[in-house]
C-alpha cells in the first residue's frame, strides 16, 4: 500500500483517482461523529494533543491506500466517563462504514490509538456584581 494518489478506476472516458487526503478527511469526520470522542490527537510525534478544528479535518488520521483497499490509523482523545473499548469499537465501525460507502474501497483495518482522556471542565459560574444590582 502507498500514501500516494492511486489509480482507483478506469472508465471509457478517463480515470478516477481518490487522494489519500480525502480518505483522511472522511475518517476524521466519521471518528468525531462517535459519542464519547472529545477530539483528535496529533499523536506523540506532534508533542501535544489538540482538539479537532474544522480547519484540519484529517488531524490525527493516517491512511495507507492501495488500488482497492485502505488501512486507517486514528489517534483520539476520549471524554472521561465513557468505556474506552466501546468507543474504540464504534470508531472502527463508523470509519470503516463511511469510507466503504463513500469510496467503494475495502477497509482492511482501522487502528484506534487513544492518546488522552479529557475531563469535562466545570461550567463557569457567572459572577454577579451585587453593587450594581439595586432594588429601588
Amino acid at each position: 500500500m502507498s500514501t500516494l494518489p492511486t489509480e482507483f478506476e478506469r472508465t471509457d472516458i478517463g480515470e478516477i483517482q481518490i487522494a489519500p487526503e480525502v480518505i483522511e478527511v472522511i475518517a476524521g469526520l466519521a471518528t468525531v461523529e462517535v459519542k464519547g470522542v472529545a477530539g483528535m490527537s496529533g499523536g506523540f510525534a506532534g508533542g501535544f494533543a489538540e482538539l479537532l478544528g474544522r480547519k484540519n479535518l484529517s488531524k490525527g488520521v493516517k491512511v495507507e491506500v492501495g488500488q482497492r483497499e485502505a488501512a486507517v490509523d486514528v489517534s483520539v482523545i476520549i471524554e472521561y466517563g465513557y468505556r474506552l473499548p466501546q468507543v474504540a469499537t464504534e470508531i472502527q465501525q463508523n470509519v470503516k462504514r463511511s469510507i466503504e460507502n463513500m469510496t467503494g474501497l475495502n477497509v482492511n483495518e482501522v487502528n484506534v490509538h487513544i492518546h488522552d482522556v479529557q475531563f469535562k471542565s466545570p461550567e463557569k459560574v457567572e459572577e454577579v456584581d451585587l453593587n450594581t444590582q439595586r432594588v429601588k
